[in-house]
């Protein structure tokens, strides 16, 4: 019980957090400069990157622990 509610406060932080990206990209384009917001986009795209390596793990784990059951 306790992994199933782990991983539901993940799922949600996770779409959070997707959510959360989005929004920031729009608002960087207003308010950087143009250097500043090409190393921002970087670095957005290494998190999104990130953030889906953490959703294929958790996937993983789904999975895995579905089959142990």
């Amino acid at each position: 019980m306790q992994m199933s509610i782990t991983m539901s406060t993940l799922s949600s932080s996770v779409t959070s957090c997707e959510s959360h990206s989005e929004m920031v990209k729009k608002l960087t384009k207003a308010y950087y400069r143009d250097d500043q917001q090409e190393k921002f986009m970087d670095l957005q795209a290494e998190v999104d990157s990130l953030l889906q390596q953490l959703q294929n793990i958790k996937s993983q784990r789904l999975e895995s622990s579905s089959h142990e059951e």
